[in-house]
């Protein structure tokens, strides 16, 4: 089977429970970050924490990727490299890194991944990843349907496609804003999020034309309508962001994404998963009722103004109906869906503002707030917190069973029992019993079918159970739990067995780079990554941002997102709103950022300098 066929739903985990959660609810893998290095410093976890998790999602043949997807300074590469082995050692399937410096360690036999912030949108970019040794590559978030088939077309490796998440306003690895601000460094797993803050647009001469509003905050993605597309398109592991999501916005964001894509793979379509099992759920999953700014298919298909979250960068949650009329301590809604003491509602004020609502209590469709807000009659109300789909997340929610069929064959002095799971794998018990004639034939069978098929708390399910007595027989339902309990055992050892282990060898190929010169956006932070670059064709690299050694102006974020656009104001729109040539965006401390227009490639560049 082509690789790519083989269909993987990647899982964010910020601990190794919400791994292990994300694992039950349906993941076929899941990513996470080890003790240091991680693109989400906020998101460390032990090497006995991944153990315990790899531990899990192996039962399943699920993996567990690591990430190490910061750039390291040369000071850390030795710590780093006896990370990454100890990491193998732990039972990590891959590694997803950013620093080319890795690639020049003594490495341990297993896949590296490029992470995101490799900032891979070309299919030369992906070609090259290919051919120095990635097993797969995270493409861009910005990229178009017809950009991702031209990148499949052009290369093998094993693509990966966010489909879900938090977005980041500038092309992962290319946005210095945080780090010529506050010195957080995006690249060393500090941001700042400083997109998500309100800015004033200004001209030259500090003239405003908006104010108050956060027009560097993008809604959240949602492609869960087009998973049938990327697939066909050449994606394999299809990625759901969040490392520093709670655990039931994973369980309800994969749940939803585990059902829509079986829906998929049950059709007459050359796909098949990447794990076993099959998980059952308690709620049913909905992606509005999760952390989200609203929803938007980013350019998968076409530019669009519905990209943004202007008003807030905070969760707007689900639609829920307008006001209809207003108390002295009571809301009416018109809405067709039941409400809960507890929820959280929202709004956007007169001021143009995101406002919450607390509820107190619920009588039929009129909500106590905790505290009256101002409003009118005709707002429209969202719900961001639903509290008894809550509840329903915080108790146990999944059960993810493996299939498994037994048969039964009498023969000389006992039985011989036959396991055989979803994935093929098999076990053999025999077994010695002493006949004892069975006064109900019939029960005696069933009792048999019965016991064999209790598999309790144990990952498996048994569909069916085979028994062949020529002489049916009464045996103890206590010794049939011991021979239940020694399969099971069994076969957990022998999927243990025969599970593969895919150990890659990274080669050292001289492939050329595709550039020949590389500007301090290359993120060469350390001697090891210059040395990559230059074995690669590179004539000359300058120093990373981070080092300091970059005082100029120069582009702080590369955005395919566009102010003007957003604002009706594209310059290549007929009839579009006028705004000055040169605009400013001026932050809550009165940092001043420039803005250039790309409008050729439809880009935009934020421009600054290093603050000292």
């Amino acid at each position: 089977m082509d690789a790519r066929n083989k269909i993987e739903l990647l899982a964010p985990a910020r601990n190794a429970e919400v791994g292990k959660e994300a694992i039950w609810h349906g993941a076929d893998a899941v990513y996470i970050g080890g003790p240091k290095f991680g693109a989400r410093a906020a998101a460390g976890n032990s090497l006995a924490d991944i153990a315990d998790l790899c531990s899990v999602a192996h039962t399943y043949y699920a993996k567990v990727y690591v990430t190490l997807n910061t750039i390291l300074t040369d000071s850390e590469l030795l710590e780093a490299e006896k990370l990454l082995k100890q990491l193998y050692e732990a039972g990590a399937d891959g590694l997803i890194v950013q620093d080319f410096g890795i690639t020049q360690l003594d490495l341990p036999p297993i896949a590296l991944h490029a992470s995101t912030q490799m900032d891979t949108r070309t299919p030369e970019k992906t070609k090259f990843l290919q051919d120095v040794g990635f097993q797969q590559v995270v493409i861009a978030r910005e990229s178009s349907l017809e950009q991702i088939r031209a990148i499949a077309k052009a290369t093998t490796v094993r693509l990966e496609a966010f489909v879900h998440g938090a977005l980041c306003v500038s092309y992962s690895g290319q946005c210095y804003l945080s780090c010529a601000l506050t010195g957080r460094s995006a690249n060393r797993g500090t941001c700042a999020q400083l997109c998500r803050l309100p800015y004033k647009l200004t001209d030259a001469d500090g003239h405003c034309y908006s104010t108050g509003k956060h027009l560097l905050s993008l809604r959240d993605m949602n492609l869960s309508a087009s998973l049938s597309e990327l697939l066909a398109a050449g994606v394999s592991s299809l990625k759901i962001e969040g490392r520093l999501k709670d655990v039931e916005y994973v369980k309800n964001v994969t749940a939803y994404y585990r059902q829509t894509l079986d829906a998929i793979l049950g059709s007459d379509k050359p796909y098949q998963r990447t794990s076993s099992g099959r998980s059952s759920y308690t709620f049913v999953p909905d992606l509005e009722k999760s952390f989200n700014r609203g929803f938007t298919d980013y350019f998968f298909h076409q530019r669009n103004k519905n990209i943004t979250s202007f008003d807030s960068p905070k969760s707007q949650g689900e639609p829920l109906g307008k006001v209809r009329a207003v108390g002295k301590n009571y809301i009416d809604v018109d809405t067709p869906k039941s409400m809960n003491n507890g929820d959280g509602l929202c709004f956007v004020n007169v001021a143009g503002q995101l406002e919450g609502i607390k509820v107190n209590r619920v009588e039929g469709r009129r909500v106590f707030p905790l505290t009256m807000p101002k409003l009118n009659v005709g707002v429209t109300l969202r719900r961001n917190l639903d509290a008894a789909f809550e509840k329903l997340l915080s108790k146990p929610s999944a059960d993810r069973k493996i299939s498994v069929r037994i048969t039964v064959d009498q023969c000389d002095g006992g039985f011989s029992l036959t396991a055989v799971d979803e994935d093929g794998v098999s076990v053999f018990l025999p077994v010695e019993c002493e006949y004892q004639k069975a006064k109900n034939e019939a029960m005696a069978v069933d009792t048999l079918k019965q016991q064999l098929a209790k598999t309790g708390n144990t990952v498996f399910v048994v569909d069916e159970v085979g028994v062949k007595m020529e002489e049916p027989c009464f045996v103890p339902s206590s010794i049939i739990a011991g021979w239940r309990r020694q399969l099971v055992g069994l076969l957990l050892e022998e999927r243990e067995h025969v599970r593969r282990h895919d150990d890659a060898i990274f080669p050292h190929t001289t492939t050329n780079y595709v550039a020949s010169e590389l500007d301090f956006r290359a993120n060469a932070y350390n001697k090891k990554a210059v040395d990559f670059y230059l074995q690669h064709g590179v004539k000359s690299v300058e120093p990373a941002f981070e080092t300091g050694k970059v005082s100029d102006e120069v582009e702080l974020m590369l955005c395919k997102h566009c102010i003007r656009y957003s604002m009706g104001a594209c310059t290549k729109t007929e009839g579009a709103r006028t705004l000055p040539g040169q605009l400013f965006l001026v932050d809550p401390n009165n940092n001043r950022l420039r803005l250039e227009f790309d409008c050729k490639n439809c880009q935009m560049k934020v421009m600054g300098r290093m603050q000292k």
